[in-house]
């Protein structure tokens, strides 16, 4: 019987697990730049609120039910411009039902700037989200640009990166490939 037990709350355990995340292979995944990709325990996050280019407003909260990649980033930021396209390139693979890559220009960014950096660096498939004063980025603790999260389905850091990072490299397919839920096809 108690071995019963134990295998049903076993079971109960990881079928809660959020999208069966596999969270040892993702860290064993990391190579080169994903080394600097920290795992944590789910922690939520800010209610703080950010714009589309025609002042639509969201949450963060408002992409629950996929995985998140949320970049921090500015037009100043040479890191981001060097990253920015590789981030393209993993939304253009992965995105869809399940994953997301989305961008948010914080502090001070001047749509015709944000449009001329994505025309520059020739991205087209990315949200030009903006917190002007930054007031999402200090409360998720945004320290220095860029940095990227990653939120699971139930909009909670499970992930977080200082610096830019190789994101169409092969270890940051294979980190992404370990959390994100298998698809058919």
């Amino acid at each position: 019987m108690r071995l019963l037990s134990a295998v049903l709350y076993t079971a109960l355990v990881l079928g809660a697990n959020t999208a069966h995340a596999d969270i040892a292979a993702a860290e064993a995944a990391r190579e080169g730049t994903m080394k600097k990709l920290i795992f944590s325990d789910p922690t939520p996050v800010s209610t703080n609120s950010f714009t589309d280019p025609s002042g639509g407003e969201y949450t963060l909260a408002d992409f629950e039910g996929k995985y998140v990649l949320v970049n921090f980033w500015a037009t100043w930021c040479a890191p981001c411009r060097k990253e920015m396209p590789m981030l393209s390139e993993l939304q253009t693979n992965l995105g869809g039902d399940t994953f997301e890559v989305v961008t948010i220009a914080t502090g001070r960014n001047l749509q015709v700037a944000i449009d001329r950096f994505f025309e520059e660096i020739g991205v087209n498939n990315l949200p030009k989200y903006l917190d002007p004063r930054s007031s999402l980025a200090r409360d998720m603790g945004v320290l220095g640009l860029p940095i990227t999260l990653i939120l699971d389905p139930e909009g909670r850091e499970i992930a977080r990166m200082r610096g830019d990072a190789e994101w169409n490299s092969e270890s940051a397919y294979a980190v992404l490939e370990a959390i994100l839920p298998a698809t058919d096809g």
